[in-house]
Parts: structure tokens; sequence; C-alpha cells
């Protein structure tokens, strides 16, 4: 992804804040990525760009399997409490 410049390019996309890549210590086969979104019209718009036929023939050549988590973030003020900034 990187090496490609797709996740460069997903990172200029318009509404898209956050587009990074992590990877557990003690499990090196998985890869946590988290992609920010404004709404849901800029995930729309970046699920129907080109990238997406990019990104489906990487998951075929390297036989990628996924589980996608949707959170929605909400300020809580009783969590404030236990969140250092």
């Amino acid at each position: 992804m990187e090496s490609s410049g797709i996740a460069v390019a997903i990172r200029a996309e318009e509404g898209n804040p956050r587009y990074q890549y992590f990877q557990p210590i003690d499990d090196p086969e998985t890869v946590l990525l988290i992609d920010s979104w404004i709404d849901q019209e800029a995930i729309d718009a970046h699920h129907a760009s080109p990238m997406m036929k990019q990104l489906a023939e990487l998951r075929d050549k390297y036989d990628l399997h996924m589980t996608v988590e949707r959170f929605v973030g909400d300020k809580y003020e009783a969590d404030e409490e236990y969140i250092r900034k």
C-alpha cells in the first residue's frame, strides 16, 4: 500500500483526515488500518474511486482477508477525567 502510492492517494482524498497502518508486536501477520472520514458521503466517494479496484487487486494477489469494525466518535464528558491530553 505504501510503496504502490495507494495509501498516499487515499490520504489526499477529500474528507480523509487519517489513514494509518499499525502492526501488533506479537502478531506479524496482522495489520490494523485506521482510516477516518468526515462523513458517510466521503466514505461513499472513496468506495466509488478507482483506487478500490487497485485495492481489490492487491487483496487477491496477496490473499488478504479483512475484518471491519466501524466506530463513530462521540464526546462523552464522563470519560474526560480518565483521558490525559
